[in-house]
């Protein structure tokens, strides 16, 4: 049996259907001789992506926060004691520019979320650090982030669930290179 014949299998044997089942079955009547299973699992990676996303949003901003601001927070938080970190380190971590990352750091800054200082290593370059308010603030909100993981993820069996990471891993580290 070819991976695509596999794929349609377990396939077949779903119950409920997805919008991207729909999307599919489209392209399987319009293009018969085109094997699109390929679209599958990108598609649905996407969609969960979207709507994860949605679902985690709520939460931060419960805490009036969207999602770059928890995650500069929390990248801050998990560097340890003294929640410090030059930049550069900063905005490689979150995958975004330097431009981005200052504007960032300044909106930050006006919250008193984080303060600036020199770098006593390198007198070209500042500091970023969590204040007492910003570790207070992100403590909160990564406690009821990670609850609202653990509510997204609940109806996956622990198993399903540790073969999901498993393979999203794999398909992470290919992608990587």
């Amino acid at each position: 049996m070819t991976t695509s014949q596999q794929a349609d299998a377990v396939e077949e044997n779903r119950v409920k259907t997805d919008a991207v089942d729909t999307i599919l079955e489209q392209w399987h009547k319009e293009r018969p001789d085109l094997d699109v299973s390929p679209m599958g699992p990108i598609g649905r990676i996407k969609r969960s992506a979207v709507l994860i996303q949605k679902e985690l949003d709520k939460t931060f901003s419960d805490f009036g926060l969207n999602s770059w601001e928890f995650d500069v927070l929390a990248t801050l938080r998990r560097s340890g004691s003294p929640y410090c970190l030059a930049p550069t380190t900063l905005f490689s971590a979150l995958m975004i520019t330097s431009g981005t990352m200052t504007h960032r750091l300044k909106q930050l800054q006006a919250r008193g979320l984080i303060a600036r200082s020199a770098n006593p290593d390198d007198a070209r370059s500042m500091l970023v650090q969590l204040t007492a308010e910003g570790v207070k603030l992100i403590d909160r909100a990564v406690e009821a982030h990670v609850e609202n993981e653990r509510r997204i993820l609940a109806s996956i069996s622990p198993a399903d669930l540790a073969e999901l990471n498993l393979r999203l891993s794999e398909l992470l580290l290919e992608l990587e290179g």
